[in-house]
């Protein structure tokens, strides 16, 4: 989702479905019961690209990116798992020359709606919540249309959520609008700061935090998520709370770094770890599921802190305690006000059918200085029919506690898996691959563009398969894309490097690619990133600039350049000179550059155009 999943897909087995394991394997790890994805729509959407499934109007496929993988792997763990698709940029061809998803209400309603019946047609993926477009405007009568789409096509089940954005004005149209009203299922807000409006609440729909946490996942991100799972619905009537994001699998030096529940990001050593958030997730996802209700006996304990109950209608009882800190607790967003949280004895009595209860088993955990960590450990149950269905608990700050009726509970594990590794400083790749599994090259990170796995059925040679740069316009972007396509690779440490790529530009008098170091950003901020680049044209001419948009010149002249040659380019970094080489031989030397010192290595294009990269080779020294 956003790109964060995308070193995920190349770990080595076992340590890939280990992770998988922990995410969504019930009664494991954080047992998750809701997996949200974004629908790719080529454009940049905070730490990369995904494709679209139609990257151009009559294009359509069904297994690029790893957002079907990644569903089909939750399902196979956990076949009750909720699916949920938003879209945040689209392909450009949905906007006739404009940057905006609803020129064509039909079209764009046909888009996602072929998106979801081709999940269910090629991968047996029932989609059951549909969003609208992410944090930006919502179109009543899209949302209308995409209602009547679905129904056509016999998707009465599928849920429609909206408008995955603020509270309003979504929740007044819904008020207003008595057929909006009928085709909306659900209102989800982002980072609601565990509270709602009066309009939404009188709209009786169900609410949702539906993107949430993002923070880091230490223990103050496990604090984060530990508060909000119990206020979101105790001050805000919220039923379901999403993290953005999945896993931090994607380089750290993006935007946002290990805001995952757990963190996967160095499948070249298989390393990966647990963090505290997953456990948190555990003492809330383990022991409810979706079709639980909460009691109305909920709210904020006398010295800080909340408590939560659900039961399954069935005689089973759940209690959830948090008493995370203001310090040890904030998230990302919004601004959290003061509050104090101390040392306290907290009474309960368990009433009606609940008081019939004989046992409860008791979870625990504690955030915090290491020596007094717990994480997820079972204590001693509770006995209850000696003490009439009375019992007190001691809670210090920055603790949690669940009590439950359900003996399911489990704290799974792994043997450690392979210690952290960087990057690797020699690193080839060929593309040779007859029948990729996924679309993309493996560590390779698009930033703007998307490359995927090209078989040139002309060409029988050595460069039958190679890595294509394959829009060939502007997505309608979520983000600020920049105006050149761009894929990053490697160790954003590395200083002195030389890169080797076998390039070819199929665009004749226009077209151009490069290839470049030390790149230092990505992600959101990709426009911006500077780097050292080394670009050839197909008008004869080269150019080294100090950034991706090509403002800062260090050279440029005449290279013995055309479209649909193949060309081999070599970069090299060395402290604070560059040079560079065509074909082995030099075409320019000695280029002085001070600033970034440090980066990735990065392959991709002028414009938005086809292009084709193979034999990538990179060899660092820090």
């Amino acid at each position: 989702m956003w790109a964060t999943s995308r070193l995920l897909v190349n770990y080595p087995e076992p340590y890939r479905s280990q992770i998988l394991d922990y995410l969504f394997k019930p009664n494991f790890g954080a047992s998750l019961h809701i997996l949200k994805v974004e629908i790719g729509g080529d454009g940049q959407t905070t730490d990369g690209t995904e494709p679209s499934h139609m990257h151009y109007a009559l294009d359509e496929n069904y297994f690029r990116g790893y957002e079907w993988w990644l569903m089909k792997e939750a399902k196979k763990r956990n076949p009750n798992i909720i699916l949920m698709g938003l879209p945040w940029s689209f392909p450009g061809w949905l906007g006739k020359g404009f940057n905006w998803p609803y020129v064509n209400l039909q079209l764009t309603a046909y888009y996602i709606t072929t998106w979801i019946v081709g999940a269910k047609q090629h991968h047996d993926l029932d989609i059951d919540y549909i969003g609208i477009w992410n944090e930006r405007s919502f179109d009543i009568n899209y949302i209308k249309v995409l209602r009547k789409m679905l129904n056509d096509q016999g998707l009465h089940q599928v849920k429609i959520i909206a408008s995955d954005n603020l509270w309003e004005p979504i929740s007044t149209s819904i008020l207003f609008d008595p057929e909006l009203f009928k085709v909306v299922d659900v209102i989800g807000a982002h980072y609601p700061g565990t509270r709602t409006v009066k309009d939404a609440v009188l709209t009786e729909k169900k609410l949702w935090s539906s993107e949430d946490f993002s923070t880091v996942n230490s223990d103050l991100g496990a604090g984060c998520w530990g508060r909000i799972l119990n206020q979101n619905y105790i001050n805000g009537f919220m039923t379901s709370s999403i993290a953005w994001n999945l896993v931090a699998s994607y380089y750290p030096q993006l935007p946002y770094g290990r805001c995952g529940l757990m963190t996967a990001q160095e499948p070249w050593s298989g390393h990966y770890q647990v963090d505290s958030p997953i456990w948190v997730s555990a003492h809330t996802t383990q022991f409810t599921q979706p079709g639980w209700y909460y009691l109305k006996t909920v709210g904020h304990l006398e010295k800080g802190g909340s408590y939560v109950a659900l039961t399954d209608g069935l005689g089973n009882l759940t209690i959830i305690i948090e008493t995370m800190s203001h310090k040890h607790s904030m998230c990302i967003r919004p601004f959290l006000p003061y509050f104090n949280v101390s040392h306290q004895l907290a009474h309960f009595t368990l009433k009606g059918s609940f008081s019939e209860i004989p046992e409860l088993q008791v979870w625990y955990t504690k955030l915090g200085t290491p020596s007094e960590k717990y994480l997820f450990q079972q204590l001693d149950s509770i006995w209850l029919l000696d003490s009439g269905s009375n019992f007190t608990l001691e809670l210090e700050e920055d603790e949690l506690f669940t009590l439950t009726t359900l003996t399911s509970g489990r704290k799974g594990s792994y043997p450690p898996p392979p210690p952290s590794k960087p990057f690797p400083h020699s690193y080839k790749e060929d593309f040779n691959v007859d029948y990729p599994f996924f679309s993309e090259a493996p560590n390779f990170a698009d930033q703007t563009g998307v490359f995927e796995y090209f078989m040139n059925i002309e060409d029988p040679g050595e460069h039958r398969f190679t890595l294509r740069q394959v829009l060939n316009q502007r997505p309608i972007t979520w983000a600020a894309d920049a105006s050149s396509t761009i894929s990053i690779i490697g160790d954003y440490t590395w200083s002195n490097l030389t890169i080797k790529c076998d390039v070819y530009i199929e665009t004749p008098e226009r077209g151009g690619v490069f290839i470049a170091g030390r790149v230092n950003k990505g992600g959101i901020l990709i426009r911006s990133a500077r780097g050292i680049f080394f670009w050839i044209f197909s008008n004869g001419t080269y150019r080294v600039t100090g950034d991706l948009a090509g403002w800062l010149v260090y050279a440029m002249g005449h290279a013995d350049v055309t479209a649909k040659e193949w060309y081999t380019l070599t970069l090299t970094i060395k402290g604070h000179l560059s040079s560079g080489m065509l074909n082995g031989r030099p075409l320019w030397r000695k280029v002085h550059t001070s600033f970034p010192k440090n980066g990735w290595a990065a392959i991709g294009t002028h414009s938005f155009a086809f292009a084709q990269f193979d034999n990538f080779h990179v060899e660092a020294s820090h």
